[in-house]
């Protein structure tokens, strides 16, 4: 989904038809930043994964691996990464930095402090279109701060979802995300930031960057994410939250569908 998004982002910012090399370096410098990004997540993490039942099984957890070899892993291929994007510009491989270190030393830490490391971790989760969007060339302006924000917004009733269906998994690790600690709290996020996405996600033909056939979707898929965020509120349930998961993975790739074929 990384290099979808960052794939999305550097077609629509391209002045013109997309130089296709140049996205390819770009995805491939995206690529491993980000796989260095989560080996170094797992590194830092190894202790809080070993008490949760969905990531025991990580190697770091079973001794299949040191932690000075992941270590080693992954800031050798997150540098790599960097390396290489450098080479489609100073910009698009200082927003990677940006996200590497958003990730790894705001919200990694901030997981076991307290319920805002949702907010903060959305930061850098909502950067890869903005990647996509410099490497190509794109002007930093509205179109690209629509995208971020829409990948933005839409991380929350995702994971909101993905923290309800684990909810005692996360208590066991510590990871104080809402469905944690705040269930009913979390459940008003949800609608929330559905709603926030709902608005958000019509702006790209309000601004000009689509057309109409991708403001019919938006609205489409909009209102039935919100539509499933809002019986969960009402009726908490696991599978509530799964309607809510199932409807945000539909939303995301069906939108960038969208976005892709009716470009204005």
């Amino acid at each position: 989904m990384v290099l979808v998004t960052t794939s999305v982002g550097f077609y629509l910012g391209a002045q013109g038809p997309p130089d296709w090399l140049r996205l390819l370096q770009t995805l491939l410098g995206t690529a491993l930043a980000s796989g260095g990004t989560i080996a170094l997540n797992q590194f830092l993490e190894r202790e809080v994964d070993a008490r949760m039942e969905r990531t025991r099984r990580r190697p770091l957890p079973e001794g299949r691996l040191r932690p000075a070899e992941a270590l080693s892993f992954g800031s050798a291929i997150t540098g790599a990464g960097l390396l290489v994007l450098l080479g489609a510009g100073l910009l698009p491989c200082l927003v990677t930095a940006a996200t590497v270190g958003l990730y790894l030393f705001a919200y990694t830490p901030l997981k076991r402090r307290s319920a805002l490391c949702l907010i903060v971790g959305a930061v850098p989760g909502a950067l890869p279109p903005v990647i996509g969007w410099v490497a190509a060339g794109g002007e930093l302006g509205s179109g690209v701060g629509v995208l971020f924000g829409i990948l933005f917004l839409w991380q929350l009733p995702h994971t909101l979802a993905i923290a309800t269906l684990y909810r005692e998994d996360y208590a066991r690790g510590g990871i104080r995300l809402l469905p944690a600690t705040n269930p009913a709290g979390a459940e008003r996020q949800t609608v929330v930031g559905s709603l926030a996405l709902l608005l958000v996600g019509l702006l790209p033909t309000w601004i000009g960057l689509t057309g109409q056939l991708y403001l019919a979707g938006a609205l489409a898929l909009g209102m039935g994410l919100l539509g499933c965020g809002i019986v969960q509120a009402f009726a908490p349930s696991h599978e509530a939250a799964r309607r809510v998961l199932g409807a945000s993975l539909l939303y995301l790739p069906t939108l960038l569908i969208l976005m892709t074929l009716d470009k204005a």
